[in-house]
């Protein structure tokens, strides 16, 4: 099932989408968001399969971000492609790692960061200078776990959808080495289109994750490169530490980003940034210039 959010005659909908058909069906207002089947469980998503209601063409509603509230900010996960650690390799302005981690690494950036698959992305070159692309294949918790073994990690994914951990590389270099600053700009991060189910997945590995910038396709890899694949990420992340259903885990980005480049590429206003995993659709965002500072 596709979960997909919109606001439709001032009112915060839920729907599920239809491919290749391009349809959307409005789920009945007391199934609630897309939030709300989240942490309702298993109970939850079965009424809304079972649910009938209008069906529009896709293209009369506007996209939104399918998750819009947060328990906490959202966990992502660095380094998680090889060749990605390999090609900022000397790039990091003193920061790098001695040699590549035996462990993921984890870092946080805040939810006002997270806007919808065709908003803007909010510009602004006064607060920084290096504004980088990170297309990425991110999961939402379904069931509340903690230190879940990693042969039962998949039993807590409710479901994937894309993103783009937009980052600006000089403030994540200026504060101590840790990421959070320049991962946490406010509205900077597509999430979505849709949120699909874990059941719709069918390998994993297989996944293909593509950035375009104008036009040019700047990365392009399978999720079958992560050097740590998801049920290492959710058995690692929650050891010790509890994830709720509705946490956004981001699983790391590929290489081909701007930073890391020669010469190096930086977003910068009315560029178009095209994100897409095969399976998980494809967002669509221009970057824009937004007054921040």
């Amino acid at each position: 099932m596709r979960l997909a959010s919109f606001t439709l005659d001032g009112v915060r909908r839920a729907g599920a989408v239809h491919l290749p058909e391009r349809t959307v069906t409005l789920l009945p207002a007391e199934i609630g968001t897309v939030d709300d089947l989240v942490r309702g469980g298993p109970e939850a998503l079965d009424a809304a399969r079972a649910a009938h209601g209008e069906t529009l063409e896709l293209s009369r509603v506007r996209l939104e971000s399918p998750l819009r509230r947060f328990r906490r900010d959202i966990l992502c996960t660095g380094w998680n492609y090889l060749d990605h650690f390999e090609e900022s390799r000397g790039k990091r302005e003193g920061q790098d790692p001695v040699s590549l981690p035996e462990h993921p690494t984890f870092f946080t950036k805040g939810p006002d960061t997270v806007i919808g698959p065709y908003d803007p992305i909010a510009y602004d070159p006064g607060l920084s200078a290096q504004w980088d692309y990170e297309a990425e294949i991110a999961l939402v918790i379904g069931r509340d776990g903690r230190s879940v073994p990693e042969e039962k990690a998949l039993d807590h994914v409710f479901g994937y959808l894309v993103a783009n951990d937009v980052s600006q590389r000089d403030l994540q270099r200026a504060h101590g080495g840790q990421w959070l600053k320049g991962k946490s700009i406010d509205a900077t991060m597509p999430l979505g289109p849709w949120l699909t189910t874990a059941d719709e997945i069918d390998d994993l590995t297989a996944l293909r994750v593509q950035c375009e910038v104008n036009g040019r396709l700047l990365q392009d890899a399978t999720s079958g490169e992560m050097a740590f694949p998801v049920p290492r990420l959710i058995a690692e992340l929650s050891h010790g530490m509890t994830l709720r259903a509705g946490d956004v885990v981001l699983t790391g980005t590929p290489s081909g980003i701007g930073s890391a480049r020669e010469p190096q590429i930086f977003l910068g206003h009315g560029d178009t940034v095209v994100t897409r995993v095969s399976g998980l659709g494809e967002l669509r965002n221009t970057v824009t210039r937004t007054r921040l500072t």
